[in-house]
């Protein structure tokens, strides 16, 4: 066995590089999610370990000693981090001649030969769901026997072998929290949205969902839901109520957990079954969910002790919506926002500006949607054409962007890429500011927010260091402008 360390390499200072893999920026609120897509293989890896360094606040010099003992080293990679952690491989290079450097993720998927032709430091990268791909490379298969790699051969040539075989019985995946408790420190993962300390893991993978810029249905996890048993799933919440008590809400990552009725119904009586959801017990959970979900499975995942929501509602602009193969309506998410609220469930909605058919109606269109939906915080992103996705050949098809990489600025703040015949990049940019302003600024939301403050000390002392940081966001805004 080949002594394994997974890495999420050093980055810009507050730059989530888990959930920069999709969202590419630094966020106007600062957060971090468990690097869940890099503990699941090592939690499969007897001796290895995990570092996640953005969240750890390290830099190259903090963990550069942690190389001298290793003989592969995996990093995790995306589209916008992708050129600092070129530079952090050929730092381990450097240190460890010795040491095979490989990558992993979406990016190397979809490039597997041009991101092996950035840097000789860079040895292989694994494609497809890359689990068991990485057990092989730490029981050291040879090259040729392990399926999903792309590697260079010994005259230098560009080697692709077959692709992996998705996992068919989730099952087999062992949980990931034990190598959150081993390995990172808990209180540094928070979100604007969650209660804290919080812990995340999939239950399944895929989703039937056709959204043309969603990165991962459309890369590694493909678009049939997979899914954990429900008896493995509730073994994971009883390790983790046991053995990190101090978590005050669990979220399942999966991307539309939800979409699974029975599944997440079954799920939600287990969990109350824990305690979840009555009287005296103090622990929560959340997932994400598509503005779609009836009355009767939300129902049962409140009396589960659900608390929060995450939903991408995307526009206000049905005709956006079409264009983006949503597969929502908005009369629909309407009637599903006013069951959540009508239940007690939270929710944190999620927008992009700069979709295909965006204009300056429909932008206000869209703020205007949001704030007669009112879910209790929001995210406002840019349209980010990522390789791999419809959304990439489309825009690239059609000259709204010129095909590079290049997410964000030297700061890692975002940048808006698409620009159309009759709407800039700069005004959709300046957009996602006048997006926050006017949806936070309202004397309602206000005071919304002063209340939750006043009924809890801990979130006090959060929404002020979440005002500062969003102020501060606005500043970077105006400068990266």
């Amino acid at each position: 066995m080949k002594r394994t360390l997974f890495l999420q390499g050093p980055s810009f200072d507050g730059f989530d590089g888990g959930a920069g893999a999709r969202y590419q920026m630094k966020r106007e609120v600062k957060s971090f999610w468990y690097p869940t897509w890099i503990a699941q293989p090592a939690a499969m890896i007897e001796g290895s370990k995990l570092i996640d360094a953005p969240a750890h606040d390290l830099s190259w010099d903090d963990i550069a000693h942690e190389f001298d003992d290793r003989d592969l080293v995996i990093m995790h990679t995306s589209t916008p981090s992708f050129r600092q952690d070129v530079q952090t491989a050929e730092l381990i290079k450097a240190r460890n001649p010795n040491i095979t450097v490989v990558f992993v993720g979406a990016k190397v998927m979809i490039e597997d030969e041009k991101s092996l032709m950035a840097s000789p430091a860079i040895d292989l990268v694994c494609r497809e769901e890359y689990d068991f791909t990485c057990v092989d490379l730490a029981n050291g298969l040879p090259l040729e026997q392990i399926d999903g790699i792309t590697y260079r051969g010994p005259d230098g040539a560009i080697i692709r072998n077959k692709d992996r075989a998705p996992i068919e019985d989730m099952d087999v995946l062992p949980m990931v929290s034990p190598i959150y408790k081993r390995d990172l420190d808990m209180t540094k993962y928070f979100g604007g949205y969650q209660r804290h300390p919080y812990v995340s893991f999939y239950t399944g993978r895929g989703c039937k969902s056709r959204c043309t810029f969603c990165l991962w249905p459309q890369t590694i996890s493909g678009h049939r839901y997979r899914h954990r048993s429900v008896a493995k799933v509730i073994e994971e919440v009883k390790y983790i109520l046991r053995e990190m008590p101090e978590t005050k809400e669990i979220f399942f990552d999966d991307d539309t957990l939800a979409d699974a009725h029975d599944f997440v119904i079954e799920l939600s009586g287990e969990l109350r079954k824990l305690g979840f959801g009555t009287k005296g017990f103090d622990k929560t959970w959340g997932c994400n969910a598509k503005a779609n979900v009836p009355y009767k499975v939300l129902k049962a995942m409140k009396e589960g002790g659900c608390r929060v929501l995450l939903v991408g509602y995307e526009s206000g602009n049905q005709q956006i919506l079409h264009n983006i193969k949503k597969g929502l309506r908005t009369d629909v998410a309407r009637q599903f926002t006013k069951d959540a609220h009508s239940l007690g469930l939270t929710i944190h909605g999620t927008f992009i500006l700069g979709l295909p058919g965006e204009t300056l109606d429909t932008i206000e269109e869209t703020i205007r949607y949001a704030i007669e939906l009112n879910p209790h915080t929001i995210q406002v992103s840019l349209a980010a054409p990522y390789p791999g996705t419809f959304l990439y050949k489309q825009a690239t098809e059609n000259g709204w962007f010129d095909g590079t990489d290049h997410l964000l600025t030297d700061g890692g703040n975002q940048i808006a890429q698409l620009s159309y015949p009759h709407l800039s990049s700069a005004v959709i940019f300046d957009k996602v500011e006048e997006f926050y302003r006017r949806y936070y600024f309202r004397p309602s939301k206000i005071a919304a927010i002063v209340g939750e403050m006043l009924r809890d000390w801990d979130m006090l002392k959060r929404r002020l260091r979440e005002g500062v940081e969003f102020f501060d966001f606005l500043r970077r805004r105006k400068e990266a402008a």
